[in-house]
């Protein structure tokens, strides 16, 4: 990870963190080869009553007696949907105590997803969130203001609590991407963090609601969140262990050592179908380990960003 801290409690919010990770990202950038990321002075435009004067060039004032404003290429405004599956099997690992060193899926997506924010915060980009499990549980539309910004960070801090089994919670992950692609009116980057569990014996389903997307005009990045140690490649110790789905309670109980080989076999079968078919229709597919930095969740929004402002 790219910073030591604990807790957001430490912290004190977390738009603080996101802010430190993206420094971070910042300083180990050495010249940023993406358009619309810097923020080298563009062109003039003229001052409009009520902006902030921060910007107005004073010495061009002075020239011409009328006021203008320096215009910086981060000001290209995109719109961006945020989406993230918040079902029960996104608490793996289970982990009781909130630690930024110790994540489970559905965190690492909050974090990666604070992040994205406070990025597209400083290139101006419009932000909306959605999230979902069996339902969708929020749809706010792409806006820029503080105040909408604060409120989102505020529905992100509301998905860090622990796991609790009473509130345990399946996913429809086709329904509710269908309903997030008719909801989202105007054309957009939509970005997904999801452990696409959901509808595992029948991929055609979840195609068609990613093909809906991008149907309906939207870019699209699938954020594959998964532990690639435990979820992949089944580390476990060699001996009986008691394996429980987070989404439904029932439990098997077995030595993971003695089928490691075939469910490896399966799984990477399972993720290079859904690679295919994410590159057949031009969706951008990342795998976004939870063991591995935020940087390449950083990275391939500024990719995508660059192509299409």
């Amino acid at each position: 990870m790219p910073i030591e801290v604990s807790n957001i409690a430490q912290l004190g919010s977390l738009e603080f963190l996101a802010r430190q990770i993206v420094e971070g990202f910042i300083t180990g950038l050495h010249k940023s080869p993406f358009h619309g990321f810097s923020v080298e002075f563009a062109e003039h435009r003229l001052y409009n009553t009520g902006e902030p004067t921060k910007n107005i060039d004073w010495k061009l004032y002075a020239r011409t007696e009328k006021l203008f404003v320096k215009r910086y290429e981060e000001e290209t405004n995109l719109r961006c949907q945020i989406v993230i599956d918040k079902s029960s099997s996104m608490y793996f690992p289970v982990r009781n105590k909130l630690d930024f060193n110790n994540i489970n899926k559905l965190w690492f997506s909050v974090y990666s997803s604070a992040s994205l924010i406070e990025m597209m915060r400083r290139q101006r980009d419009a932000v909306g969130l959605s999230t979902f499990d069996k339902d969708i549980a929020l749809h706010t539309p792409a806006k820029l203001s503080r105040v909408h910004l604060n409120m989102i960070y505020n529905e992100l801090e509301k998905l860090m609590l622990p796991y609790e089994k009473k509130d345990m919670c399946q996913t429809d992950t086709v329904q509710c991407l269908h309903k997030i692609a008719e909801m989202t009116h105007k054309r957009s980057l939509v970005i997904i963090f999801s452990d696409m569990f959901d509808n595992l014996d029948n991929s055609k389903e979840m195609f068609a609601a990613l093909e809906h997307l991008r149907y309906n005009k939207h870019e699209v990045i699938l954020f594959h969140v998964f532990d690639s140690l435990l979820e992949e490649k089944l580390e476990y110790e060699n001996r009986p262990h008691r394996f429980v789905d987070l989404e439904t309670g029932e439990t098997l109980k077995l030595n993971p050592v003695e089928i490691k080989e075939k469910y490896e076999t399966i799984m990477l079968a399972k993720k290079e179908e859904l690679l295919r078919h994410c590159y057949q229709y031009q969706i951008d597919y990342v795998e976004a380990d939870i063991n591995r930095s935020y940087n390449q969740i950083l990275t391939s929004y500024l990719i995508k960003r660059s192509k299409i402002s």
